[in-house]
Formats: structure tokens, C-alpha cells, sequence
């Protein structure tokens, strides 16, 4: 580690093997928590490189608890978070749109960081347990569509770091790794940024990894397509500016969009979108969200207003709604 902070100090960047090699050793507790607080802040001083990235997402899936999901192609939708508006859970209703759809869906999550209330909050709410057991969690993704995967339970290398990235008080690479890190490892996935170099680094790092991707971000700093004004949308296919007059939707006030001052009240406006007596915006929101992951799974060869009227279907059909609650029936 001392030779790594000398080539660190000479502003060198660090492969992918020697990453990975890293994070495998501070699971086995082979530095002071001195040198990874220096290694963590040199990397966030100097940006972090794909390659930097590539390797401690690999020492974490290899540290880690697999998920062997019995399914050829699913996707998982997800924001990198910390765009600190306090939207209501707009990725993990988009989720359950899309199983609603018939799609598969392995959804990646964690505890707020930044809001109130996060993907496992909200999950939580509504009586659901927590597991890494694979037998149930195939049954959840073949009976419902839909499989919830806590991160603290899979990521086990995060608890040897969770110390030293609290004390320090700002973002680190740790914060860029959890949507990369879902331990069913999705052939797809939709990626919220809250902004463009974000949107630049990930697209390197999923063109190397190699699976199909859409990475979506509001030009106005949120982490998802908020419908606020222009997004932007990055795909293997396409590059492109969107206007939400352009899928037909009207522009969403940011206070429509909150989550609330409390979990209750984030899970509340979560039901709504499910039950179909949200707000319009709240509603479309959602359906755009939905829509560019549906585009993502069927590679493209869907237009986005198609992808749109599926996504309104299965809330409008009640298909979403009963894919959450047969979710519930499994998981609880």
C-alpha cells in the first residue's frame, strides 16, 4: 500500500487488477485505516478512471454473496442517489410498472442516504424481509415478475469501509460502485445520474462490462427522469436530448415530485403510483422512467412511445398493483 499511495502521489492511475487485489485486502484487514482514508481521498482528488472502478466492483462481487437468478434477461432500474432533491421513490415504482409489463425485474437496493426514504425503506414499509436466500428469491422473480435484493446483505466488503466513509464526510468511489454492484449481475440496466461526467464514466464502464444500458439525467441536477425541463438519455444505440413535450407529457413542478418528511409519507405517494390515484405528474414520472428501462430490455427495437403505452397499461390495467402485492405475499 505504501508504493500505491507514492504512484498515487505521483498522480498515477492504478489497473483494474491491482483495484481489485486492493479491495480483497481490505476485507482481510491488511491496511490501517489510515492508508485506505488516504487512498480514498487521493482517488476522489484526482478522479476516479474506468478501469479504477472496474477493479473494486470486481473485489466486491468476488468478496461478496452471488444471486443466481433463473431468468435469461431481467433489468434493474437505479439512481447513483445524491442529487439531494428528496424525490419520492421514483426507480423503485418504475420497477414494479415494468414487472407489471411482464417483464423480469432484480431490483438492487439500499437504506436512504440522502432522502428520507430509499429503495429498502420503502420495500420495508410494506412488511417485506429481507434475504439472500436463492431459493426464495427465484421463487419471487418466477412468481411475481420481481426479485428485491438488499445490498447489505451481498456487499459484504462495504461494512469494512463503512466507518472510514462516514468520518469523511464526502462522496468517495464507494458512492459510483452500488448500482454496478447488484449481485445477480442484470444483462440491462436503466442508470439515473445527477450529472453528465457521471454520465460519461458510466457509459465507458457498461460498454466494458458489456451489457445493454440506458443512463438517463435531468439536465437540472436530478438523478432520474424528472420531467422538470430537458433529460438527457445515452444508450448503445442513441445519444439524445429530450424535452417531456416530446413524450407527450407536461413539464412536473419539483415540489410535485417530493417524497415527503417522513418514510410513511414516501411510501404513500409510492402507492398511489401503483393504485393509479397519484398525481398526474407523480404518475408520469414514473411512466417515463419505466418506459426508457422497457426500451433498454427490448435492445431498442421499441420505439419510446410504445414503450410508454406499455408502461401506462400495466398501470392503468391494475397489473402493476397486483405484481406488488403477489411481491408481498412472497417476501413478507
Amino acid at each position: 500500500m505504501k508504493d500505491i499511495l507514492n504512484r498515487m502521489l505521483n498522480h498515477e492511475e492504478l489497473s483494474r487488477e491491482e483495484m481489485k487485489n486492493i479491495l480483497v485486502g481490505i476485507t482481510q484487514s491488511e491496511y490501517p485505516t489510515e492508508q485506505i482514508t488516504a487512498l480514498l481521498t487521493a482517488l476522489q482528488m484526482r478522479g476516479v478512471t474506468v478501469d479504477e472502478l472496474l477493479g473494486f466492483r470486481d473485489g466486491i462481487l468476488e468478496t461478496g454473496v452471488p444471486a443466481i437468478l433463473n431468468a435469461d434477461r431481467y433489468i434493474d432500474v437505479v439512481g447513483t442517489g445524491g442529487d439531494r432533491k428528496n424525490t419520492f421513490n421514483i426507480s423503485t415504482t418504475s420497477c414494479f410498472v415494468i414487472a407489471g409489463a411482464g417483464y423480469k425485474v432484480a431490483k438492487h437496493g439500499n437504506y436512504a442516504a440522502t432522502s428520507v426514504s430509499g429503495a429498502s425503506n420503502v420495500i420495508q414499509h410494506h412488511g417485506i424481509r429481507f434475504t439472500d436466500d436463492i431459493d426464495r428469491l427465484n421463487r419471487s422473480l418466477d412468481e411475481s415478475g420481481i426479485v428485491y435484493l438488499h445490498a447489505q446483505l451481498f456487499a459484504r466488503a462495504m461494512k469494512f469501509v463503512g466507518p472510514i466513509r462516514k468520518a469523511l464526510q464526502f462522496p468517495t468511489i464507494f458512492n459510483l460502485l452500488g448500482p454496478l454492484v447488484n449481485p445477480s449481475q442484470p444483462q440491462c440496466q436503466l442508470l439515473g445520474v445527477a450529472n453528465l461526467d457521471q454520465m460519461r464514466l458510466y457509459s465507458q464502464v457498461y460498454q466494458k462490462i458489456g451489457i445493454d444500458y440506458g443512463i438517463v439525467n435531468s439536465i437540472d441536477g436530478y438523478d432520474e427522469i424528472s420531467l422538470t425541463g430537458d433529460f438527457k438519455v445515452t444508450t448503445r444505440s442513441y445519444e439524445r436530448i429530450f424535452k417531456p413535450s416530446d413524450l407527450g407529457f407536461e413539464c412536473a413542478k419539483p415540489e410535485e415530485l417530493v417524497g415527503g418528511a417522513t418514510e410513511e409519507e414516501a411510501a404513500a405517494i409510492f402507492d398511489a403510483v401503483l393504485e393509479n390515484r397519484a398525481l398526474p405528474a407523480q404518475k408520469n414520472i414514473v411512466l417515463a422512467n419505466a418506459a426508457f428501462g422497457i426500451q433498454v430490455l427490448e435492445r431498442g427495437e421499441k420505439t419510446i412511445e410504445e414503450c410508454i403505452d406499455i408502461a401506462r397499461e400495466s398501470i392503468d390495467s391494475g397489473s402493476a398493483l397486483r405484481t406488488f402485492k403477489k411481491f408481498v405475499e412472497l417476501n413478507s
